[in-house]
């Protein structure tokens, strides 16, 4: 059985989401959040969140855990198969999420948040909220027409960004502009498994 450590409003959230999806059972390991000072330090087995165990297996980042578990665990499901016409789509939102659409946010959350120190670097927060806005207009156009990020159907890479796109509005970057980001994120929210979750 996996284990997971978790905590609520962190990555690790992807995780749990994506197992609830696939009924795959698991363990939960709740740990609560260290702020971090400097560097992340967390009660875990790598000191990074998410991080689970599978066996022999024990791996952190939530991209690298949510393509392990769709490949061991999800029997054809929420990815397309190697070859399709899907897979390359698939491939690129499952990394744009956290390495476009994410990285802007992490400033934002690093300064605001954790070190509170804005007011004394607000050019790179402003140059923050640019870059998230230009990855939030990528997707608005990308979802056009679209229930989800491959089309018709849902698949991991919609857990990837759903989490992404979650988080930028508790923060107050992503806002009523993107009325086809609004009507993906209200379709992802009333998932029964996203619920499960627990996220934000």
């Amino acid at each position: 059985m996996i284990t997971l450590w978790f905590a609520p409003r962190t990555r690790s959230v992807r995780v749990r989401w994506l197992l609830e999806e696939l009924g795959v059972p698991y363990e939960l390991r709740r740990v609560t959040f260290n702020v971090p000072k400097q560097t992340f330090d967390q009660d875990t087995p790598l000191g990074k969140l998410p991080v689970i165990q599978d066996g022999d297996v024990t791996i952190c980042e939530s991209g690298a855990i949510v393509e392990y578990i769709v490949e061991r665990y999800g029997n054809g499901r929420l990815a397309p198969a190697i070859g399709s016409p899907l897979r390359g789509p698939y491939l690129q939102w499952i990394h744009f999420a956290e390495s476009t659409a994410f990285a802007p946010l992490g400033v934002i959350v690093w300064h605001v948040r954790y070190q509170q120190d804005a007011a004394a670097v607000s050019g790179a927060i402003a140059g923050a909220h640019t870059r998230a806005h230009s990855a939030f207009a990528f997707i608005e156009r990308a979802l056009d027409g679209k229930d989800h990020l491959l089309g018709a159907e849902f698949s991991a890479a919609d857990v990837m960004m759903g989490f992404t796109l979650l988080a930028a509005r508790l923060l107050g970057v992503l806002d009523d502009r993107y009325p086809n980001i609004t009507r993906y994120v209200a379709r992802l929210e009333a998932r029964p498994a996203l619920r499960a979750a627990a996220v934000l």
